[in-house]
């Protein structure tokens, strides 16, 4: 099973969004069909960054490292190799 840590983009709010998931696609649509609390406040979402682990406890790991991330370092993970998308 592969886990992934994702990052959407709210272009009209310029907001990002960090997260988990075990399916990326799925959890984006869920979050513009405003099933998620605080996203649904930012609609629409888009997918900007996806990263794939073959751990849940890696891709957490990786997860809580980003959510501390500033914009300036969210925008050059983006742009990195690392970014599958």
């Amino acid at each position: 099973m592969k886990h992934y840590v994702y990052i959407s983009y709210s272009e009209k709010f310029d907001k990002y969004y960090k997260g988990y998931s075990l399916n990326p696609y799925r959890r984006l649509k869920q979050h513009n069909n405003a099933e998620s609390r605080y996203t649904a406040h930012f609609i629409p979402w888009k997918l900007v960054f996806l990263q794939i682990f073959d751990s849940k406890k890696q891709a957490l790991i990786r997860e809580k490292a980003i959510k501390k991330y500033d914009k300036k370092q969210i925008r050059m993970l983006i742009n990195s190799p690392k970014n599958l998308l």
